[in-house]
């Protein structure tokens, strides 16, 4: 299907941003560039720490990596550009470009939903076979668990995305949002759709649905199990507490953002909420299980006694 005559094809995609928040522009890039620093530097510490610190290459800090490896690239896909359009009023991308952009994006946003899935059977191995559990979750289980969410969700977005990029683009050229997001795009589609609303439809019950029904099956079976316990049931559940919390972050702000009603007043709405997972998630996380894991904040202590020590070191050897 081609444009009519009196329409152009559309090439180039602007992003208008945050144009009704003039006013605030100045404060709100303060704090979405201390937000970003802080999501960086979270998620790339707990990267490190889980990396070298020995005492913490278990399955779930293992899990957790790939969280923060997840929201690094998320929140990295999607900040810098939004940072820049505020500078200069509104951001403009080519089709092609902002389809790159929407493709990561939907990669990165979905992956975390598998990782959670992944993390809350680690706790249902953990609590209800606890004798069996380093049998029954090997390092090369964990892995391939791992690997396998990324490939899932990698052939997914990819058949989506590349089945939209078909659509034609004609006439209006701008959305109102600060980076490419499904919704707004495919407002501006002007052929027949309706195939990627199915299959958006389908790969979310998938990629979301699914994860978290099971999510919840495992927890019923966990709490159940710790009920049964006759002691050390405070000690039980305060291992899933860190995990019941990014739970109830990533599926209650998707839940905000994509599972209420819409309309033309909402959609300028949805732009604003989109910032919960994008910025207010990933930015969670590192303080969820730096605040409430023990573990953690034993590896924090270590890795900064090591420092210390080899700066202590080093300044010794340079005396002599």
């Amino acid at each position: 299907m081609m444009c009519e005559e009196n329409q152009t094809q559309v090439t180039q995609i602007r992003l208008l941003g945050f144009q009704s928040l003039s006013e605030y522009k100045p404060l709100l890039f303060l704090l979405l560039t201390l937000s970003y620093i802080c999501i960086l530097g979270g998620n790339l510490l707990i990267i490190l720490l889980v990396t070298i610190i020995d005492q913490l290459k278990t399955p779930m800090f293992f899990f957790l990596k790939h969280l923060s490896i997840a929201d690094v690239l998320l929140t990295t896909s999607v900040i810098p550009m939004m940072l820049d359009i505020m500078f200069v009023e509104e951001g403009v991308l080519s089709l092609w470009g902002c389809m790159t952009q929407l493709y990561f994006f939907c990669i990165f946003c979905a992956v975390p939903s598998f990782l959670i899935a992944i993390m809350s059977y680690d706790r249902y191995l953990a609590i209800c076979y606890p004798l069996r559990y380093s049998s029954l979750i090997s390092p090369d289980l964990c892995l391939q668990l791992v690997m396998g969410a990324w490939f899932l969700v990698i052939v997914l977005s990819s058949s989506e995305v590349f089945v939209f990029f078909q659509s034609n683009f004609c006439g209006l050229n701008y959305i109102d949002h600060f980076f490419c997001d499904l919704g707004p795009l495919m407002e501006l589609a002007t052929s027949d759709i309706f195939i990627v609303i199915l299959q958006d439809f389908v790969y979310g019950i998938f990629m979301l649905f699914f994860p978290f029904v099971f999510i919840i099956v495992s927890y019923f079976c966990i709490f159940f199990t710790i009920l049964n316990i006759s002691y050390g049931r405070r000690k039980a559940f305060s291992t899933c507490s860190s995990h019941l919390t990014t739970v109830c972050a990533y599926y209650g702000t998707t839940i905000a953002v994509y599972m209420t009603p819409s309309d033309e007043s909402s959609s300028n709405t949805n732009k604003y909420r989109s910032l919960l997972y994008i910025v207010v998630t990933p930015l969670m996380n590192p303080i969820i299980y730096s605040l409430r894991n023990n573990e953690i904040r034993r590896a924090m202590q270590k890795m900064r006694y090591i420092y210390f020590f080899k700066q202590n070191e080093f300044k010794c050897s340079a005396q002599w």
